[in-house]
């Protein structure tokens, strides 16, 4: 079942509420996603530990409702 951009930025911002989230729908299917993620939580982390902090918010949606996301993520300039 696809998922609505809101809702996906509603668990991101749960579990990183600083985050600046811009989200785009690859394929038009509400499936496969591009995240663009801006959070001061990612201060002196690696791509890696950042990546794992998104993943933890989204929990069990991920690779179940959210089949596919490309993310980028930084911490702010």
């Amino acid at each position: 079942m696809p998922m609505e951009p809101a809702d996906i930025e509603t668990l991101i911002k749960k579990g990183i509420p600083d985050a600046k989230i811009e989200l785009t729908d690859l394929v038009g299917d509400k499936d496969h996603w591009s995240a663009t993620i801006t959070s001061t939580e990612f201060v002196g982390k690696t791509k890696l530990q950042q990546h794992q902090i998104v993943y933890k918010a989204l929990g069990a949606f991920m690779g179940g409702p959210l089949h596919a996301l490309q993310l980028n993520t930084q911490a702010p300039k």
